[in-house]
């Protein structure tokens, strides 16, 4: 068990997780947090509390910022919002086919980065020099690709909540179209492709579990007993860990618990069920 707590750099932005330290901050307290820049300031998010899992290696909370702090913050705010409109402007001038995603800076060095999305590679050396020139201080520009252009950018995903990517999820997983028609969703792009345009995510969260569901389960139009009588088996019903029959008599559909027609467990029960004495009943 430990403690943590979890912070974001930006209202409805990515979680980082922290060990609290000696400190106790409430939600909505700013925080310090240790980074390879020097300690920046975040807003707590989730207070202090007891995990059962192990945290350990988590980076320390240094502690809670002061009104100096908070002014370095609200400069290094103005100073990204500068050069985020100054990059577009040269941009435009240089007739470049890039996208602005997001700025970074440190003021300790006096370098901004420049985060950008292009469809193809860009000659950007005459706009570093123009941007360097403008701001007066070092620029890096870097290209970033779809995922982690979503993931600077945030948003809502199909299905109504911020992105995985921009609030919690810390690695890209690779997911494929195998994956969808796995859990028997349609190969369409639009229906499974998040923000990105890429495929979403969270088609990897339950794919393990339809696996491990078609590993034991009985394959569509084998011939099963059910509780309600003999059927085909017609679906399945993941979730509820079901399978959908379609009866001989009459050729109704039922949902049926997956361990009622299986084989093995019909099997197990014909082998070990206590024979009911008819002379006894009588």
């Amino acid at each position: 068990m430990g403690m943590m707590m979890a912070v974001s750099f930006t209202r409805y932005g990515r979680l980082y997780y922290l060990d609290p330290g000696d400190h106790s901050p409430k939600v909505g307290d700013k925080v310090l947090v240790p980074t390879d820049a020097g300690n920046e300031v975040a807003e707590c998010i989730w207070a202090p509390q007891w995990v059962s899992e192990d945290v350990g290696g988590l980076p320390v909370c240094a502690g809670m910022a002061g009104d100096e702090h908070l002014s370095r913050d609200e400069s290094n705010r103005r100073r990204r919002a500068e050069a985020r409109s100054v990059s577009k402007r040269l941009i435009k001038r240089h007739e470049l086919p890039m996208k602005v995603i997001g700025v970074d800076y440190v003021d300790e060095e006096n370098v901004y980065t420049v985060y950008f999305s292009a469809p193809h590679r860009v000659d950007f050396r005459a706009l570093v020099r123009d941007l360097a020139r403008n701001l007066r201080a070092r620029v890096e520009l870097r290209q970033i690709g779809p995922r982690d252009e979503a993931r600077l950018q945030g948003g809502i995903g199909p299905c109504g909540r911020d992105l995985c990517c921009a609030t919690f999820l810390k690695d890209f997983e690779p997911v494929s179209v195998r994956m969808a028609k796995d859990q028997d969703l349609p190969v369409n792009p639009l229906r499974i492709a998040g923000a990105c345009g890429r495929l979403m995510c969270c088609l990897k969260y339950e794919h393990p579990l339809y696996g491990e569901f078609r590993a034991t389960a009985p394959r569509t139009g084998l011939a099963v007993d059910t509780p309600e009588g003999p059927g085909v088996v017609v679906g399945h019903n993941v979730p509820s860990d079901s399978v959908i029959v379609r009866l001989n008599d009459g050729g109704r559909r039922c949902a049926c618990s997956k361990a009622s027609v299986c084989a093995p467990r019909q099997a197990y029960e014909a082998e070990y069920a206590e024979p009911v004495d008819d002379a006894a009943e009588d």
